[in-house]
């Protein structure tokens, strides 16, 4: 079999991949509430249950990481998705609190290293191919993230329990994570034939531009954060829509997310990443300004399309970034980046919501919007100054 064949096919896998993370990740998480009211849980109890999420995904990618730097991505990849959908079976098959704690954990570990790992095999397909891959790979999870979502709609109005709720996706995402697993990139650890070379590889990959990428990203899930929690909210109070009206903010951020990552790829191949890293930024900021400041409903769910289209960027180029910073493709840095992610889940929950408490949800938004303004300042390290030598410098595609 050709390269080239064994290339496509290791590709559309990876499509395949990110499909099945954003359906499970979207499937338990639209689910919240059914598992609050199931448990009786209080709004403190619910929001630590929540909080395992992130905390233990950052020690499933850093699991990843080290895994990956010794056997590749793929082998790990091929152990953790099927985990991940195994373990939203489990959270709606938990019996107790204790029960749902440790599938809770279970799915923020086997997550974490998804994330992880998927986005190393796509960092290898950008390689591969020469040109830019990273956003269309994430324009595929964010649709997957939306049907999800319609399947938890559809399951809740058709009175299924969360246990067939989860396991019909869980057990479509599982089958077609096993069954394609040995199509995935199979060498993207290119010293990893040399005993304790990949290890040496991995301690060399610096931290200083992992952690200006990763600030950006950090900011980039804060305003996500307070976007997914509270753009809701924010639309029936101060702004006053009605019921229907308000989930159409949330939508409209998805939607465009969704369209400016379809788009992403192309606009990077021509004008850099850290040019459009850096419009995305001052797009970002000018949605944000216009939540904060929206008299209505409408202007309101206009702004967050805007900032949508700002933010959708920034995270599948930090991952590109992150390859380039990785010569060995040993798949640290990308780990490492990946821990941003859960950190500004973490800082969005624990900042917008107290501000909000005291201030108003209006002022609550005013945080990600200053936020915002280091993704235009730090949109630089988003492109080497040259290519790493050892990889292809992405070209338009």
């Amino acid at each position: 079999m050709s390269a080239e064949l064994l290339d496509r096919r290791a590709r559309a896998m990876t499509y395949v991949v990110f499909f099945v993370q954003g359906l499970c990740f979207a499937v338990l998480l639209t689910r919240v509430p059914t598992l609050k009211a199931k448990f009786a849980l209080s709004d403190s109890e619910l929001s630590l249950v929540l909080l395992c999420v992130p905390v233990i995904a950052g020690a499933g990618s850093l699991l990843a990481g080290a895994l990956g730097s010794r056997f590749g991505s793929a082998p790990v990849l091929r152990v953790a998705q099927p985990l991940v959908c195994a373990a939203i079976v489990l959270v709606g098959a938990a019996p107790t609190l204790v029960g749902l704690f440790a599938a809770t954990g279970l799915f923020g570990l086997s997550v974490g290293a998804v994330d992880a790992t998927m986005n190393q095999q796509a960092v290898t397909a950008e390689s591969r191919y020469g040109r830019n891959l990273l956003t269309g790979f994430h324009a595929v999870w964010s649709v997957a993230g939306i049907l999800g979502a319609l399947w938890a709609s559809l399951s809740s109005r058709l009175g299924l329990g969360l246990l067939p709720a989860f396991a019909i996706p869980a057990a479509l995402g599982a089958l077609a994570s096993i069954a394609g697993g040995p199509l995935l990139f199979r060498a993207d650890v290119e010293v990893s034939a040399e005993p304790g070379a990949g290890t040496a590889a991995a301690k060399a990959i610096p931290w200083r531009p992992i952690v200006l990428i990763g600030i950006a990203v950090t900011c980039m899930y804060i305003a996500d954060s307070a976007t997914s929690s509270w753009s809701t909210a924010y639309l029936e109070d101060p702004l006053g829509a009605t019921a229907s009206v308000a989930p159409l903010a949330y939508a409209a951020y998805q939607a465009a997310m969704v369209l400016g990552r379809l788009i992403g790829d192309r606009a990077v191949g021509r004008a850099g990443a850290a040019r459009i890293v850096r419009v995305g930024g001052v797009i970002s900021v000018a949605g944000l300004l216009g939540v904060v400041l929206a008299p209505a409903p409408a202007a309101a769910i206009a702004a967050f399309a805007v900032a949508g289209l700002g933010l959708c960027i920034v995270v599948p180029q930090s991952f590109s970034a992150a390859g380039r910073l990785d010569p060995a493709g040993t798949g640290v840095a990308v780990a490492r980046v990946n821990l941003f992610n859960y950190l500004g889940f973490v800082l969005g929950g624990a900042i917008i919501g107290p501000v909000a408490d005291l201030a108003g949800r209006r002022v609550a938004f005013a945080v990600p919007l200053v936020l915002a303004v280091s993704i235009i300042v730090l949109a630089r390290s988003f492109q080497p100054a040259a290519p790493t030598p050892g990889r292809a410098a992405p070209q338009a595609g």
